[in-house]
């Protein structure tokens, strides 16, 4: 047992398997006191097995840490809160948050149903604000705490899973958000965007060259809950974790800019844009063919 986090308790949501999992063993052997929060759905988010987040503490145990197990649906208010009011209940304090809970529904937009969006957005998205809701509330009282949401690089936007990488740009917002509003409490906010062989990462239809397991994911978030990373203020970043590569991603900013002598117009526009503002290059555009041969395929490289 190492004692990074010693004496906090930390709550993970999606803990019941990968990286969730993974990160809420790696607290615990870090000397944290976890709170295992996992429906245990499928990938789908259909099909329901509580006993996945029993098993998670039932490992933790067995090597000498503490746990508890709760099986609440996250996409609610009560959800959330019960996620955090449990471990204060039990342990006193939520020194950390993390949010690793997630489904997929892949669909083209156009073929794309509100059954299909709803949940999606419902878990990965609200599902974060739920969780991160309740424990900025009782972290503002600490005046201290880390928040960890977890995105994707699927942010950047997506072929068939326009519903995932909304979500997942979302909860980069949400973490930026939450860094700016409680900065002045002590509460950090910060985003993960693994690249790790998983349930979800078995489905992607191209080569993830960078690509490692959910234990490679887990030593970054146990930073990101310590008080190293605090006395460090690293707040409202996004990191990628991929097997031996730590990256961090660019704030969002302008690029370039033109103005008009009076007002724009449509055809001044036209003139003007495509040689002074220009664009910023989508490399995804540039891989689209790649993937989608891979996907006439039914190629599954990552599985």
């Amino acid at each position: 047992m190492g004692n990074f986090l010693a004496g906090k308790a930390v709550a993970v949501t999606g803990a019941g398997r990968g990286i969730g999992r993974a990160v809420a063993l790696a607290c615990a052997a870090e000397g944290a006191k976890v709170v295992v929060a996992d429906q245990g759905v499928a990938v789908d988010g259909g099909t329901p097995e509580s006993g996945v987040a029993e098993a998670v503490v039932k490992e933790i145990t067995a090597a000498g840490g503490e746990a508890v197990a709760v099986g609440e649906d996250i996409s609610t208010m009560e959800g959330g809160r019960r996620v955090v009011e449990t471990a204060v209940s039990r342990y006193g304090r939520i020194d950390g948050a993390v949010c690793a809970a997630g489904i997929l529904r892949e669909r083209m937009l156009f073929n794309m149903t509100e059954e299909e969006w709803d949940p999606v957005l419902a878990t990965h998205l609200k599902g974060t604000f739920t969780v991160f809701r309740a424990a900025a509330a009782a972290m503002r009282r600490q005046r201290t705490g880390a928040l960890v949401g977890f995105t994707s690089g699927n942010h950047q936007g997506s072929v068939s899973q326009a519903n995932y990488s909304s979500a997942k740009g979302g909860v980069i917002s949400l973490v930026r958000s939450a860094a700016l509003g409680l900065h002045k409490y002590g509460v950090t906010a910060n985003a993960v965007a693994p690249v790790a062989r998983t349930r979800m990462s078995a489905n992607v239809p191209m080569e993830l060259t960078e690509i490692g397991e959910p234990e490679d994911v887990a030593p970054l978030v146990v930073y990101l809950l310590s008080e190293r990373a605090r006395q460090a203020e690293i707040t409202g970043q996004v990191y990628t974790a991929a097997g031996p590569k730590i990256a961090v991603w660019a704030q969002p900013r302008e690029l370039r800019a033109a103005y008009a002598e009076d007002s724009w117009t449509p055809e001044r526009i036209a003139e003007l844009l495509p040689g002074t503002v220009g664009t910023d290059p989508m490399p995804l555009l540039d891989r689209l063919k790649e993937m989608a041969d891979a996907a006439a395929r039914k190629d599954r490289p990552n599985a």
